[in-house]
């Protein structure tokens, strides 16, 4: 502290503003992170598979990041116990603005749905960092299927139970068939698969009815001819599908269902440097070109800050418990 009087005291006395002075010494100062580089790499952790939608994107903004920070960002696939594993060891993390986890839907979902057993709080254990895009819900028919709008799925729904295939229980898409039965008073015969590709094949098949599908896992049928679309969950209509209608349009507004991906950190982050990596987030999904790759995904680009996804996050949780409650949705 010696450096702190090395002016002439008593003109700092005179003046009061010794005080000032000392607490705005560097070795006081709180870190400024306008310019901050990390020492080491950035632990992007991914719970899920690579190649998945929420990898690809992951990626997408670690690169883009990246490129304008020269943070060397490194993405880790941590797979495993419907995302929790990864966002558990995420939780562990030391909060020095090195590990970042990817979210979705699923994490929101599974705040109910596991409780405890997950292994951390998504809310407690977690900064909000930035929401980067959302992505619809599809609802689709075989191509040669009767069922040609969202309220011929109702009416027949209402008098016969279908067979409706998911990519698992708990996920988005059975997520938002929980809340179709919920809203129509219809009850249909769930039939979860490992993930949403086999549930396409066999839709295509004939061995379902319905597929309440993330959007971008059914897009390819679509366009193929193979499948038909009969709504989407979204506020917009998808730009690669405009003539499918919205669940509002189609009469069914309470169908939305936002399946987002955004990124958190460890609680205990130092808020500016949140907002540090919040900004560059926000700037990078907001790229022109950025913001196309993701639409070609199946994304729309929705970036908002660390405040505003906080409670974004939390309306989404209490939405979602609801619904899960409501159905009675559990797991093993």
């Amino acid at each position: 502290m010696k450096h702190c009087f090395n002016v002439t005291k008593r003109r700092m006395l005179k003046f009061g503003v010794l005080s000032v002075f000392c607490a705005a010494s560097p070795l006081l100062a709180p870190v400024a992170h306008a310019d901050w580089k990390p020492t080491q790499y950035i632990t992007y952790i991914v719970p899920f598979a690579p190649g998945g939608l929420t990898d690809v994107a992951a990626r997408m903004m670690a690169k883009g990041i990246g490129d304008k920070t020269g943070w060397n960002i490194v993405v880790s696939n941590k797979a495993g116990a419907n995302a929790n594993l990864g966002a558990a060891e995420a939780a562990r993390a030391k909060p020095d603005g090195t590990t970042w986890l990817a979210i979705t839907m699923t994490h929101a979902v599974n705040k109910t749905l596991f409780g405890e057993k997950a292994g951390y709080d998504v809310e407690e254990d977690f900064v909000p960092v930035a929401k980067i895009a959302s992505s619809a819900i599809m609802v689709v028919v075989p191509e040669n299927s009767p069922i040609k709008t969202l309220q011929d799925l109702i009416d027949t729904a209402q008098k016969k139970t279908l067979n409706v295939g998911s990519s698992g229980t708990g996920t988005p898409p059975h997520i938002a068939m929980a809340l179709f039965q919920d809203l129509t008073g219809t009850k249909m015969t769930h039939v979860p698969y490992k993930g949403g590709a086999p549930s396409m094949v066999d839709l295509i098949g004939g061995q379902l009815d319905v597929v309440f599908s993330n959007y971008p896992e059914s897009l390819p049928y679509v366009q193929q001819g193979k499948l038909r679309a009969i709504a989407v969950t979204s506020d917009q209509r998808a730009p690669a599908v405009p003539d499918v209608p919205t669940t509002a349009e189609a009469g069914l507004p309470g169908l939305k269902v936002d399946n987002f991906t955004g990124l958190l950190a460890p609680k205990g982050t130092d808020p500016a440097l949140v907002r540090e990596i919040s900004d560059r987030v926000v700037k990078v999904v907001g790229d022109k070109a950025i913001g196309e790759q993701l639409v070609k995904l199946g994304f729309i680009p929705d970036p908002m800050g660390s405040d505003q996804f906080k409670t974004y996050l939390n309306e989404q949780i209490q939405a979602l418990s609801k619904t899960i409650k409501d159905a009675d949705i559990k797991v093993n």
